[in-house]
């Protein structure tokens, strides 16, 4: 059942980074495009934009490399382990870095969003939240493990 289990979480991790990759590759060049036309003064709005969804998506696919190899830590039955733990603190790291990216580009956002008639200004600030709850999970659950993992070697030691 177990085994099954964590199938599932692994092909669900896939498909979740297969629409942030058609972004990437189909959405992200014609925002970029569509900024610098907005603001053809500014030459490196192209770029800026470039820098802050691209340099978000790479924190991203980190992220779901280690939910895969903690599920990998599941199937071996190694969960309790200090590998599930930096996988949780990695996991944490990039979901702040995604934050910060993010916060960094809200100006962006919003400089974009003046000129556009439905505001997307919204979309970030929701990236923003998710990225940070993301990362406040994989915190509790990181300590969560660690706890467990010492309670455990403890337990171990007076046996």
């Amino acid at each position: 059942m177990r085994k099954v289990t964590t199938l599932f979480l692994k092909i669900a991790v896939v498909i979740i980074g297969l629409p942030v990759l058609a972004l990437c590759i189909f959405l992200v060049p014609h925002m970029a495009n569509f900024a610098a036309e907005l603001y053809p003064n500014i030459a490196p709005m192209k770029y800026l934009v470039f820098i802050v969804m691209y340099g978000a998506a790479v924190p991203f696919y980190f992220a779901l490399y280690q939910a895969i190899n903690l599920l990998r830590y599941i199937d071996k039955n190694t969960a309790f382990s200090e590998l599930s733990v930096k996988a949780l603190k990695n996991i944490k790291c990039c979901a702040i870095t995604i934050s910060g990216l993010y916060v960094l580009g809200l100006p962006l956002f919003r400089f974009i969003a003046m000129k556009v008639d439905p505001p997307i200004g919204l979309l970030g600030l929701i990236i923003i939240f998710a990225s940070l709850v993301i990362a406040v999970f994989a915190a509790i659950l990181q300590r969560l493990l660690q706890e467990a993992i010492n309670i455990k070697s403890e337990n171990d030691l007076t046996v």
